[in-house]
């Protein structure tokens, strides 16, 4: 029995170490999401559709082909009276067509209008990858949110831990203290409610976790209860300038190069309106064949007519007046181009604003957590101290229980500016559009 227990114990310890050694490094999750986000998987397939949309077998260019075919039964009967008075009756004279065609048309000039929505498709499928990327930009964005958050709690839980351990072994050692007269009811009993309380904060980060835990696998688009270990190690890049993030800012930023792109949209929808003035020149063509056989009414009736042959036009049309509707759509498309520049004028200040305000928030956030991270050494040493002079009898639970209070509310607070620091510097790699060109997650 004793053999069964130690190698049941032996599995598993080899099983914890295993799963332990399972931890969802940042490039995995990062490449998970690429391919199994929901949110990702719907903008390739729009992405997919608006290449469709950009291919010349949508642009106009080329001709269309029809082909008909037809067959007609008739049977009547015919009576043919002459001028003489001979009446000439045939009864159930039938009769029989058949026509086959093949006609092409191409439209060869159209005030251009073919040529610059051609354009316009290819712009709009530059634009679709824009919106592409800002959805993945996005999506990256709530990953790591969520992959630092399971960070976060699961330091925090190893926090709580260590502090209900602490709170256990006071309890053991009040309950000595007091069989042999050394502490009073009055120890034990505060050292129960502290560790009823730590084990009621150990339990609710738990579920705070589990919680994080289920959000992240829904951004890696598998099942929710896949266990997961996330990396709680932040590196934080020491070579961030304002100077570079703004220049990057400008020419990189998703919201302004779609803003540019609306713009050029926009002058394209002038041409195209101005096409309107234009003559419209088409060709057309066919080749049919047609047959018809049927019988004679007269004797000057033929039985049978085949024609064979190959018919071509040239169309011209112009629209000389149209009531002003060209003259209107075209004033309104360069009204909406100036829209599109003062739009993209707006959010060229607010992107300079947003990324000194989160420059300054980043600071801001690097500093307090040098600030917290010095804290946590200071309450570390004071509850070290606190520890000993409780052992020795020289200060009160309570004030051992504040100072054990203190350094977990210290590490608590650390662990939160660790990964919000880390956070603020993702949004100014979002802000700079180099977010999905980083390696330093």
């Amino acid at each position: 029995m004793r053999k069964q227990i130690i190698s049941t114990l032996g599995v598993l310890l080899v099983s914890t170490s295993f799963y332990a050694q399972e931890v969802l490094s940042k490039e995995k999750a990062f490449e998970l999401t690429m391919a199994n986000n929901y949110d990702i998987k719907v903008t390739k397939n729009n992405l997919a559709t608006a290449e469709n949309n950009k291919s010349i077998y949508n642009s106009g260019y080329l001709p269309t082909v029809t082909g008909n075919a037809g067959a007609r039964y008739t049977n009547n009967d015919t009576d043919l009276e002459f001028q003489d008075g001979t009446v000439n009756s045939v009864a159930g004279a039938e009769s029989e067509n058949y026509n086959a065609s093949i006609g092409l048309d191409y439209v060869i000039f159209n005030g251009f209008s073919r040529q610059n929505t051609f354009k316009r498709l290819k712009e709009s499928y530059n634009l679709s990858e824009l919106q592409a990327r800002q959805v993945m930009e996005n999506t990256i964005i709530t990953l790591f949110i969520a992959y630092y958050e399971v960070g976060r709690l699961t330091e925090n839980e190893n926090t709580q831990k260590a502090a209900l351990t602490i709170s256990k072994k006071r309890l053991e050692r009040a309950k000595y203290g007091f069989d042999y007269g050394q502490r009073t009811k009055l120890d034990v009993l505060n050292a129960e409610v502290d560790v009823n309380n730590d084990s009621i904060s150990y339990i609710d980060i738990q579920r705070q976790l589990n919680n994080a835990k289920r959000d992240l696998n829904v951004v890696l688009g598998r099942d929710v209860n896949t266990p997961v270990t996330v990396d709680t190690k932040v590196l934080y890049d020491a070579n961030m300038n304002l100077t570079d993030i703004l220049t990057e800012a400008k020419t990189k930023n998703a919201n302004l190069l779609q803003s540019k792109k609306n713009i050029e949209l926009s002058k394209l929808d002038v041409k195209i309106n101005k096409s309107g003035w234009m003559p419209n020149v088409s060709l057309t063509s066919s080749y049919a064949w047609n047959r018809n056989t049927g019988d004679a009414t007269n004797a000057f009736s033929p039985i049978s007519n085949t024609q064979t042959g190959l018919s071509a036009g040239v169309n011209l049309s112009w629209n000389l007046f149209d009531g002003g509707r060209t003259r209107t759509n075209v004033k309104n498309a360069k009204i909406a181009v100036e829209n599109q520049e003062i739009r993209k004028s707006q959010l060229q200040d607010q992107l300079e604003r947003d990324v000194n305000n989160a420059w300054e928030t980043y600071q801001n956030r690097l500093f307090a957590l040098k600030a917290q991270e010095q804290n946590v050494l200071t309450n570390k040493l004071n509850f070290e101290r606190s520890n000993e002079r409780y052992k020795l009898g020289q200060i009160s639970s309570i004030d051992f229980r504040q100072a054990q209070i203190n350094l977990i509310n210290a590490e608590l607070s650390r662990n939160n500016a660790k990964f919000v620091a880390k956070n603020a510097e993702l949004q100014l790699l979002q802000l700079a559009g180099v977010i999905l060109e980083h390696n330093n997650f």
